[in-house]
């Protein structure tokens, strides 16, 4: 078994997305990710691979789909307002169906907001920021050790659906350090092999052929165009049952049902043992997936729950999901704290107990 390496969180993420696979990074510095070009820029060619730092987001992003269209594998990231600015790049990738590996490590918003950390992008990453009919599958960690092991799939993932993955983590998982178990090279995908292994990537003529491929996002003819956004809902109901991952922990018999993802699940980790000690059994729905959300996993809550309680770093953005979960089972209310604030895990136990004490 390998050895654990204490890492900072975005070297970590920057070693499994290289390691994952991915040969081509293209980047714009944005606190609290900084890190990751810079040690892509240190490590990634002694790898054989390729850093550009971009002029900007927008830059980079384009930049990714033009690599990614000629078959390379393509790793990007960036912080809140610069996945902004890569939105329209994302629907333009979805709709050429160019594989490609997204990190953001989110901040506080709206606008430039802080560089403290946050969960604001959830409506940005699970619905889209960019124009038209699209989805992202998108991962959330709640280790550093669970985003590598993320990162490191990814590659694989978004060849597989012919999509953006995206990871969204968090500013306190890619400053803070824990030990980390990296997991071994995969080979970079060669040149000449990319043909045979990607045969939809524009590579020019080969030996044999008379035409050449073509990646684009541009139908003009109404019908043509429907026809294709039904052919990658087709794709994306597949992946709303292959691809859901969730946690759960107690759900059966609890008495509240917390919801969290990222940092905020760990913090309610151990709300959930300072409740225990107030005699309040509590439940944890971890959601691992984001989209395709596991809206399936609120079938689970047993009859003793009272209530269900959204744990958030933004103002309710998980709990329009957690109340779709739901239904009108059981009332869903909200403990969030928003600017870069974070709840201390005996801050959020009172008030779940506040909220148990008032419903039951």
């Amino acid at each position: 078994m390998s050895e654990k390496v204490l890492m900072k969180g975005n070297e970590a993420f920057a070693e499994a997305a290289i390691r994952g696979g991915c040969r081509f990074y293209f980047g714009y510095p944005i606190t609290p990710q900084s890190e990751i070009p810079e040690f892509m820029s240190r490590e990634l060619p002694k790898r054989g691979g390729t850093f550009l730092q971009a002029e900007s987001e927008l830059g980079a992003i384009n930049m990714a789909y033009g690599a990614g269209a000629a078959g390379g594998s393509v790793f990007i990231s960036s912080s809140s307002p610069g996945i902004a600015l890569m939105q329209e790049g994302m629907s333009f990738l979805c709709s050429a169906e160019v594989p490609l590996v997204a990190l953001n490590v989110s901040r506080g918003g709206p606008g430039i907001g802080g560089i403290q950390p946050g969960q604001a992008d959830y409506n940005q990453v699970t619905r889209g920021g960019g124009n038209g009919d699209y989805k992202i599958p998108v991962l959330a960690p709640a280790s550093i050790q669970e985003a590598v092991d993320m990162l490191y799939e990814a590659a694989e993932l978004a060849r597989k659906w012919q999509n953006p993955i995206m990871v969204f983590a968090d500013g306190i998982m890619g400053q803070m350090m824990e030990p980390v178990i990296l997991p071994e090279q995969k080979p970079f995908t060669d040149a000449s092999d990319i043909r045979a292994e990607r045969p939809w990537a524009i590579t020019g003529y080969g030996d044999d052929d008379t035409t050449k491929n073509v990646v684009k996002s541009l139908r003009m003819q109404p019908d043509d165009l429907e026809r294709h956004v039904e052919y990658l809902f087709e794709k994306y109901d597949r992946a709303e049952k292959e691809l859901v991952r969730v946690e759960t922990q107690d759900i059966e018999d609890a008495d509240i049902v917390l919801v969290a993802f990222g940092t905020v699940a760990r913090i309610a980790r151990e709300a959930i043992e300072i409740l225990a000690e107030r005699g309040i059994k509590a439940g944890l729905i971890r959601p691992i997936t984001l989209w395709p959300f596991p809206y399936d996993a609120f079938d689970g809550i047993g009859d003793r729950t009272k209530v269900v309680i959204s744990a958030e770093l933004s103002m309710g953005q998980l709990m329009q999901d957690v109340k779709l979960g739901v239904g009108k089972r059981l009332p869903v209310k909200l403990i969030n704290r928003t600017g870069g604030m974070i709840p201390t895990s005996l801050e959020l136990a009172d008030r779940a107990e506040k909220i148990y004490k008032e419903v039951k």
